[in-house]
């Protein structure tokens, strides 16, 4: 049985706990030396998730910034940069996002099996379209991922997919920055939404680390046993 991997979520909020604005463009929750920490954890990585919503409000590149870190993965036989991993139920992916035209590296998509030949005519060329059944299943898609040889998986948002993994029990850490400022509007979108989660007021997280890195700060959680110290 392949073991599944690692999974480590990070995450920057407001103060009052949400992910962005309500309005146009992105909203800037941390600061460079925290960028940069966040690129070093990437490159530890074989492989880095964030949701469709993600993709098209955002545009992320999701690639390893630093040259230097991409060099060391090269010459320890490994990409330049994480396989890049997405999900969508709906399949309304952009083909021009630069999650498809940025970077040589491989790119996977997870959907449900009825979406997959909408998504192949449109991101095949760009980007390995894998059903997961009826709909996508957080548990599925890290055992697929764990059978392709991904040890260490970082998932960086939205609240959506955060909300998934949380609540599914399948997060091994949380490495969550706050911002010194508020967002205050409802419109905007939060952490993670409604759910089940594990950790309540009768079963605390495992709080391991904080750090003040400028004026954000990080929290860090153990949450499984599998937790690398």
């Amino acid at each position: 049985m392949v073991e599944r991997p690692y999974v480590l979520l990070s995450c920057s909020i407001s103060l009052d706990g949400y992910l962005d604005s309500a309005g146009e463009g992105r909203l800037l929750l941390s600061n460079d030396a925290d960028f940069d920490r966040v690129d070093e954890v990437r490159a530890g990585c074989d492989a880095i998730l964030v949701g469709a919503a993600t993709v098209r409000n955002d545009d992320p590149r999701l690639q390893v910034r630093s040259p230097e870190r991409r060099r060391r993965r090269l010459a320890a036989g490994r990409p330049a940069g994480p396989v890049k991993v997405t999900l969508t139920s709906q399949g309304d992916l952009p083909a021009d996002a630069r999650f498809f035209t940025v970077g040589d590296g491989e790119k996977l998509v997870y959907c449900p099996d009825p979406t997959v030949a909408a998504l192949e005519s449109r991101v095949g060329s760009l980007a390995k379209v894998t059903g997961l059944g009826a709909q996508v299943r957080m548990d599925a898609l890290v055992g697929d991922l764990g059978a392709r040889g991904v040890e260490r998986l970082m998932v960086e948002g939205g609240g959506t997919v955060h909300t998934q993994f949380l609540t599914a029990g399948l997060a091994d850490e949380l490495q969550l920055v706050v911002a010194p400022f508020f967002v205050g509007d409802s419109r905007a979108r939060r952490f993670v939404g409604d759910g089940g989660f594990p950790w309540c007021a009768e079963r605390r997280a495992e709080l391991v680390e904080t750090r003040a890195i400028g004026d954000v700060a990080l929290l860090r959680y153990a949450l499984s046993e599998r937790f690398e110290r």
